[in-house]
């Protein structure tokens, strides 16, 4: 058997963590492994000023036990009337790690996103000036595009543009799907990174018609074809500082999935670690794990990577982990752990749990 893993304690750079009973729920999961995490601001209402992004961050740290070393870093949702003196506050109150542009309507609670990226250009002068990292669900909406290639269609008449009018303004393409968002990366040059979830580097859209419609195999944007999953795997054990991980961990309960219009999102925060280490070793890169969880997304946000260890163990016999968690008033989340058992569990470094 192989020698323990050991690695820097990683970070989760795209996380949804919710509000009330879910945020009890989930929280726990991320903050034992994890030593920060970018926490979406897609709330109802949104996270839009620094006074609303303090209380989100209160409510989080409410939920963990006292003394917990795990820090949320919050971001600030866009809209087509927000305003550049806000993202300055934030900025300036050291709340608003980054912003967030979602296309109104591309997925769950983003009505109040970003109708037109024009409108919201004094904003974008303002991130840029003070470098405030702009992250972007790479999404239309245009029904007239096929689901399929939402991602390709916004990168050639969203973020490209957007890039060159903006060329100093740091740039995170999240949960990146494809092999032209891969390329796309790769010829960039510096300033712009993509994060890439466990969900997509395991699973293709065939996981979402497997025997039947998979509810819980659908995110957004949905996993691709296969070719694009080799392509996303191997940007990812590639070594290459603008690759990182963001699980973009979704919970929603069970009931909500699986309805006549089922939510978009992939719970995978109780073996995300775990399941992206699966990943490298199946790629035969272990090596290169530590900087795709733990070095290259605070290399890109311009912070000290975390001063503990974390250590992981290739099991003597597949470890099945929980296929659902509970939340207080009866509902439950299936966990995704790609239809199979993990091989690698954490031996060492475990936090304490949230508060249940």
């Amino acid at each position: 058997m192989a020698p323990d893993l050991e690695i820097v304690r990683p970070d989760d750079w795209h996380l949804h963590l919710r509000d009330g009973a879910m945020l009890r729920a989930v929280l726990r999961f991320t903050a034992e492994v994890f030593g920060r995490a970018i926490v979406m601001p897609n709330l109802v209402p949104p996270v839009r000023t620094a006074g609303e992004a303090e209380a989100y961050r209160t409510r989080i740290l409410d939920c963990l036990p006292g003394g917990h070393p795990f820090i949320p870093l919050m971001t600030c949702y866009l809209t087509d009337s927000g305003r550049p003196e806000d993202i300055r506050e934030g900025h300036a109150r050291g709340l608003f790690t980054a912003a967030k542009l979602y296309p109104a309507g591309a997925t769950t609670n983003s009505d109040n996103g970003v109708t037109d990226v024009t409108r919201i250009a004094g904003v974008l002068e303002a991130m840029e000036e003070i470098g405030v990292p702009l992250l972007v669900h790479g999404e239309v909406t245009d029904p007239a595009v096929d689901v399929f290639d939402r991602e390709a269609v916004f990168i050639d008449r969203v973020l490209d543009p957007l890039r060159r009018r903006f060329p100093s303004l740091p740039v995170v393409l999240e949960h990146a799907t494809s092999k032209i968002a891969v390329d796309y990366v790769l010829a960039a040059g510096t300033g712009l990174a993509a994060t890439i979830t466990p969900h997509h580097l395991m699973i293709n859209r065939n996981a979402l018609f497997a025997g039947g419609l998979r509810p819980h195999a659908y995110c957004l944007p949905v996993a691709k074809r296969e070719g694009d999953r080799q392509a996303l795997r191997r940007a990812a054990v590639s070594g290459d500082a603008r690759f990182f991980l963001g699980t973009d961990s979704a919970p929603h309960p069970t009931r909500l999935k699986e309805a006549d219009c089922g939510c978009a999102g992939i719970f995978n925060a109780p073996a995300a670690l775990e399941s992206v280490t699966r990943v490298f070793d199946e790629e035969q890169a272990l090596d290169k794990l530590e900087g795709f969880v733990s070095l290259n997304g605070p290399r890109f946000y311009g912070l000290p990577p975390n001063s503990d260890k974390i250590v992981l163990r290739r099991a003597s016999e597949p470890v099945v982990a929980d296929s659902a968690i509970a939340v207080d008033g009866g509902d439950v989340v299936q966990v995704f752990t790609a239809g199979g058992a993990l091989n690698w569990s954490i031996v060492d470094g475990r936090r304490p749990a949230a508060m249940p």
